[in-house]
């Protein structure tokens, strides 16, 4: 069936108007040429706030851009010109903002990476990036690293904290006060920038052998900031709270194209973000799929101290929203997994959703509203990236009332492809290509374009892609062809109404032994929906069926047991059984059943199910996959190269 033109033309047509609205920064040639214009357009308006920085510390939109200017002049003084590369390794605050925006306003490209990430790691990124002008956060970091700067051609250094400056034989070193007093009355230097050139360098996460340098030019990411109106529409004052990394292009060109709509942007991060919610009240917030796991989890979890009434009330809710939200999608043709409904069918599922509308809002007014609140109660969008999202976590946003979007993309395109617009919000899918960018789906092998429907390998094309990687030809080479087409490595299909369905990761596949190929992620989201179950990561490559590491959620492993009078101890864990409970392990057979029926039903009740979907051995573990220990990326994806290589001889033993 052909991709649907009048799906299609209403979307161009939206992004039209957006793209034809007053945009005053449609001829610029750097991105940060944008800051200027910003101060004299929101002048007053408040644009960065960290409250959590010592001292707390606020700037206005006219102060953030004198700032920006002054870190630039002082820069400048010490000698950066023209296409200067400055290493740059720090976390989020304001100070890294005004950092990045004043290198680029020297006429510098940054290399960046968080201030935590391994010191090899930050060493081989230095000197990679040939970089001659380090700024890290604070001196620890700098002492951390010295012993061996002294091998690459690194003579300046900037603390982004006010500590004294170490003394340095050969490194001139300056901290973040002294570096604006530098700049404080220096004329600027106005700098020639062309959009092709070099903004960025972003390191991939480098699972396997050395990390690779994006180069992302100021037209990659001007293409962003020109077109994600056609998505999000912010308007000026609009409060957005900032989770992710600052340095990782998701939240990186977020937070360019917010601010340059004049929207207020508030630092968090996972200890206060709770609370931060409820002070900000945000707008938007920009997130990847654990985030809105957290909060899903998190609404679990209260509703599951209630009372046995009230529980029973919560969950009676949320079963007649789901059925309504998904009759109501069947109704609107929104439904992925049921793409040819009769016209009867789509008009039955109305009627339907026309009765359970009463009873939905109930449950709105007794129960979502609370859980709404949790964000803060004035969301005008969520916005996704970074992954897949499961079922449960889009429709469980959809009961509650907080609109949820979802795009797609990749460090090396900027990174936005394709994104859910508010007006065709198909759950599942990640949504219709953003303005002047192509997407096709390939076949794995012959590389020939399949037709609509056709599951196989995507290829975008746009003005977002990147210049290539970083003095590695070759891999440019393998990731884009001579006429454009960069290989994401995702495998997916196209929507009669041209969204992109996402399905896996062309090397995530898991391919058994009777030639089924498996991808894990679909699977994985499934399973998830059990309280019991945490995190989970799927194994079974070259095996006869798949098996599962799975990392159960321990306060509701215990709930459950307490409830026949048992008590699950953890190896390592000196806590006693309570006197009226008997003590069992992990390796339980009642335990170890408890999630064998849990997988079977979730797995089983995933859309497309097929017998080749079914876990077979799993094994439980207590170690969480996390970023301090190398088993999730810094967007919070399994990295699973890592897990498999730590885990590879219980693995093994599951399928003996």
């Amino acid at each position: 069936m052909p991709v649907s033109t009048t799906a299609l033309q209403e979307v161009r047509q939206r992004d039209r108007a957006c793209l034809e609205a007053n945009n005053p920064y449609k001829q610029l040639q750097a991105l940060h040429e944008i800051w200027p214009m910003v101060a004299e357009q929101y002048g007053d308006t408040l644009a960065l706030h960290d409250p959590h920085y010592k001292p707390a510390t606020t700037l206005t939109y006219r102060q953030l851009a004198a700032a920006i200017r002054t870190f630039a002049r002082g820069l400048q003084a010490l000698g950066v010109e023209n296409r200067t590369h400055v290493a740059l390794f720090a976390d989020n605050s304001h100070r890294w903002f005004i950092a990045d925006q004043g290198i680029m306003t020297a006429g510098g490209m940054n290399a960046v990476r968080s201030a935590t990430a391994e010191k090899e790691e930050l060493l081989y990124i230095a000197g990679h990036s040939e970089s001659t002008v380090l700024i890290v956060e604070t001196a620890a970091l700098l002492k951390l690293l010295r012993d061996r700067l002294d091998a690459l051609p690194i003579s300046l250094v900037i603390l982004l904290s006010d500590e004294e400056p170490p003394a340095d034989d050969r490194l001139k070193i300056l901290n973040f006060g002294q570096l604006m007093a530098l700049g404080q009355d220096r004329p600027y230097t106005p700098v020639a920038i062309q959009p092709e050139d070099l903004a960025t360098l972003i390191y991939t996460s480098g699972t396997t052998g050395q990390p690779k340098g994006v180069m992302l030019s100021h037209r990659n990411l001007l293409h962003q900031i020109n077109t994600l109106e056609s998505v999000v529409q912010p308007e000026p004052g609009d409060q957005v709270i900032g989770i992710l990394p600052s340095w990782h292009s998701f939240e990186r060109t977020a937070e360019y194209f917010l601010l340059s709509r004049g929207c207020t942007q508030t630092y968090t991060n996972i200890r206060h973000l709770k609370t931060d919610l409820k002070t900000v009240k945000p707008q938007y917030m920009v997130g990847v799929p654990r985030l809105w796991e957290s909060i899903y989890e998190g609404a679990q979890k209260q509703f599951r101290e209630q009372s046995p009434g009230k529980q029973k009330l919560i969950f009676t809710c949320f079963g007649l929203s789901q059925r309504y939200v998904e009759n109501l999608w069947r109704y609107q043709d929104m439904k992925l997994d049921e793409p040819h409904l009769t016209t009867l069918r789509r008009l039955g599922s109305g009627l339907v959703a026309l009765v359970l509308w009463p009873l939905h809002q109930l449950g709105k007014a007794l129960v979502y509203g609370k859980v709404r609140e949790a964000t803060g109660g004035r969301v005008k969008q969520l916005i996704s990236g970074g992954g897949s999202l499961a079922r449960h976590i889009d429709i469980f946003f959809e009961i509650i009332g907080v609109p949820l979007l979802v795009g797609y993309g990749l460090t090396e395109t900027a990174p936005v492809l394709s994104a859910r617009r508010p007006w065709r919000n198909l759950r599942g899918a990640a949504g219709q290509p953003i303005p002047f960018t192509e997407i096709k789906i390939v076949d794995l092998e012959t590389r020939q374009e399949l037709p609509q429907g056709g599951q196989g390998l995507v290829l975008a094309r746009g003005p977002q892609i990147m210049e290539g990687y970083y003095r590695n030809p070759e891999a440019t080479r393998k990731a884009i062809d001579p006429e454009g087409w960069f290989d994401t490595g995702d495998l997916g299909w196209m929507s009669r109404d041209g969204n992109l369905v996402l399905t896996g990761r062309a090397k995530d596949t898991i391919v058994l032994t009777n030639g089924e190929n498996i991808e894990p992620q679909p699977i994985e989201d499934a399973c998830i929906r059990s309280k019991y179950i945490d995190q989970i990561m799927l194994v079974g490559q070259d095996q006869r069926s798949l098996g599962a590491l799975i990392v159960p959620n321990l306060e509701a492993l215990q709930a459950w047991a307490a409830a026949q009078a048992l008590f699950v101890a953890a190896p390592g864990d000196d806590t006693p059984a309570p006197a009226d409970c008997t003590a069992i392990t992990l390796d339980d057979e009642r335990v170890q059943k408890l999630f064998r029926d849990e997988l079977s039903r979730e797995v089983k009740d995933r859309p497309g199910y097929r017998p080749d979907d079914r876990v077979g051995p799993f094994r439980l573990i207590l170690e969480p996959f996390a970023i301090e220990n190398g088993l999730l990326t810094q967007t919070l994806k399994v990295r699973r190269p890592v897990v498999t290589a730590r885990y590879r001889d219980m693995i093994d033993a599951m399928f003996v």
